[in-house]
C-alpha cells in the first residue's frame, strides 16, 4: 500500500462523514437554501485565491520544471475552469458570480487556509503536497459518488458542479498522489508523521467548510468592517 493510500484509508471516517454531510446530500437531492449556496461561493472564492498563493510558494521550493509546470497547470485551472461550479450555484441561488468576491472569511475557512500557508511557508514541498491533496481528493469522490447515486441528467439543479468534480480522474488528484508517494520515498520518519497529520488536519478541515457553508458561519461576534484609512494603517 503506497504512502497516500495509507493516509485514505486512515481518513475513511472523514472522507465518509463529509459524504453523508447535509450539504452535499442537497447536492444530490437538489434542495439547498440560497443563502447556503451564496455563503459556499463567497467562501471558496476566497479559499481558492489562497489556494493559488499557495501554488506560488510551493514553485518557490521546486527543483524541477516538471514540478514547476504541475502547480502552473493547476493555477490556470483554478482561474478559467474552476470558476465553472461557482457559476452553476450562482444561477441556482440567482445571484451574479461577481457580487460574490471580497467577502470576509468565515472562522472554519480562515482556520483552513491558515493552516495550508502555515505548512507552506515552514514545510517541504512534501509537506506542501500532503496539505493540499485532501481538497482536490475530496471533490473527486464526492462527484464521482454523486454521479454512480444521482446519475444526473441536465435538468438536474446542480447537474454541472456533479459532472465537474465526478469526471476529473487522473488530474491533480492523482499528480498530487504520485508526487506525496515520491516524497515519501526518501522522507524520514518524523517528515513522513508531519506529512500524515497535515493530510488528516486537512480532510477535518475540508468537513468544516461543508459544515460552515451549511450552517451559514459567521464570527460569533458582528464587527465593522474597516475603513479604507483604518485598514491601511494595521
Amino acid at each position: 500500500m503506497s504512502f497516500s493510500q495509507e493516509l485514505r484509508k486512515q481518513a475513511d471516517g472523514i472522507y465518509q462523514a463529509i459524504f453523508d454531510h447535509p450539504f452535499v446530500r442537497g447536492i444530490a437531492s437538489g434542495q439547498l437554501q440560497n443563502e447556503q449556496l451564496i455563503h459556499y461561493v463567497k467562501q471558496d472564492f476566497e479559499y481558492l485565491n489562497a489556494y493559488m498563493r499557495i501554488y506560488g510558494i510551493a514553485i518557490s521550493k521546486c527543483q524541477t520544471r516538471e514540478e514547476i509546470a504541475v502547480f502552473n497547470q493547476q493555477i490556470d485551472f483554478i482561474l478559467n475552469s474552476e470558476i465553472h461550479p461557482h457559476h452553476n450555484f450562482c444561477r441556482v441561488a440567482g445571484v451574479n458570480f461577481e457580487d460574490l468576491q471580497g467577502f470576509p472569511l468565515a472562522p472554519s475557512a480562515h482556520h483552513y487556509i491558515r493552516h495550508m500557508l502555515t505548512v507552506a511557508h515552514e514545510g517541504s514541498l512534501g509537506e506542501i503536497f500532503a496539505v493540499l491533496l485532501p481538497c482536490p481528493w475530496t471533490y473527486l469522490e464526492i462527484g464521482q459518488k454523486l454521479l454512480e447515486e444521482v446519475q444526473p441528467t441536465p435538468e438536474h439543479p446542480y447537474y454541472e458542479w456533479i459532472t465537474f468534480y465526478g469526471q476529473r480522474a487522473g488530474g491533480v488528484t492523482e499528480k498530487f498522489k504520485q508526487a506525496l508517494d515520491q516524497w515519501a520515498e526518501t522522507a524520514n520518519p518524523a517528515e513522513r508523521q508531519r506529512m500524515a497529520e497535515h493530510f488528516l488536519q486537512s480532510c477535518q478541515l475540508e468537513y468544516l467548510f461543508w459544515d460552515m457553508a451549511y450552517r451559514l458561519e459567521d464570527w460569533p461576534v458582528a464587527l465593522p468592517m474597516l475603513q479604507p484609512d483604518v485598514a491601511a494603517s494595521r
